[in-house]
């Protein structure tokens, strides 16, 4: 089953149209069931999942033994299952790395991305519309009988199976917009959507995790904890992540390097971790160090007419 995704031209500005439905196809949905399941990935992520109660979702990490994230996620219960929702080259392979490991817990890990579709639902009248075809709740994470609704501030995800997605899309009249509309929303609220080209490269602090509540560091082992742990509290972290906006006349890429202007010229300043393009305006989130300045001005290594500056991430990175 197919969809058809139209343009959208406006999608890297503050203020779209009143109600935006876009096609999440650059996520993806690990389900873990089975008796060990919960206290498996307990035991590889940051995120506390023993405290996690149906209703509620939060951000998390999944760290190589050296603490390095191969992938970050949204982690909430469906039923008898934890679902983890991340993008889709990161899925790959964080899942390869969890299944290492769960063959020796009563656990199993499904990606079941091909059988959902995932909708983000934006704009003022985005609760309203949600309200209207899949009532209301105080919970952030609740199910009805077309779907499941994870609501994040004043966007939210649809959760469907393909006939009801399609029901629900011709129902509302409205254009189902790409990928790009959805992640220019994420990179505005400092979202850190790692893509499976930067396994590895970053501890969770580097991206923010923390001011998003997606580290416990009262939970015990987990992979990688104790490089996160060391990191917290005797400090040596230099990087964080910040959002960019700027103009590029060639196509900026999530292998493209930064340069930062400094006394003398320019030198390489970090990389990209999320990125959106409409024309020669670009969006993006980027790994740089934690000190660099409201004001400073970057460019690409490979187009030096290229330029950009901050914007104020919308959470504090004070502990």
């Amino acid at each position: 089953m197919t969809f058809t995704v139209s343009q959208a031209a406006w999608a890297l500005d503050s203020e779209g149209p009143a109600l935006t439905l876009s096609l999440l196809n650059h996520l993806g949905l690990v389900s873990v069931t089975g008796e060990q399941g919960n206290s498996f990935i307990h035991g590889q992520v940051t995120a506390d999942i023993s405290a996690l109660e149906p209703g509620q979702w939060r951000w998390g990490a999944h760290c190589d033994p050296k603490g390095r994230m191969l992938a970050t996620f949204r982690t909430f219960k469906l039923g008898d299952a934890l679902m983890m929702l991340e993008p889709r080259s990161a899925l790959e392979v964080s899942l390869a790395q969890l299944k290492k490991y769960a063959v020796f817990s009563k656990a199993e890990l499904v990606d079941v991305s091909g059988e959902l579709t995932l909708l983000g639902i934006s704009g003022p009248e985005a609760a309203g519309f949600v309200t209207q075809h899949f009532g209301t709740s105080d919970a952030d994470v609740y199910s009805t009988e077309q779907g499941t609704v994870l609501k994040d501030g004043e966007r939210f995800i649809l959760i469907l199976d393909k006939a009801n997605a399609c029901a629900l899309i011709e129902k509302s009249g409205q254009p189902l917009y790409g990928a790009g509309v959805w992640q220019a929303l994420e990179i505005r609220a400092g979202y850190p959507n790692i893509a499976a080209g930067h396994a590895s490269e970053y501890i969770p602090q580097m991206c923010n995790l923390q001011a998003l509540d997606g580290i416990s560091f009262n939970k015990g082992c987990y992979m990688g904890q104790e490089t996160v742990a060391r990191t917290k509290y005797r400090g040596g972290n230099k990087r964080a992540l910040y959002i960019l906006f700027g103009e590029s006349q060639t196509p900026v890429r999530l292998e493209s390097t930064l340069e930062i202007a400094v006394e003398g010229g320019y030198r390489k300043a970090g990389n990209i971790i999320e990125v959106v393009s409409r024309g020669n305006k670009v969006l993006m989130t980027a790994v740089l160090a934690n000190d660099t300045a409201p004001d400073a001005v970057l460019r690409l290594a490979d187009d030096h007419e290229a330029s950009f500056t901050l914007l104020p991430l919308p959470y504090s990175l004070e502990d």
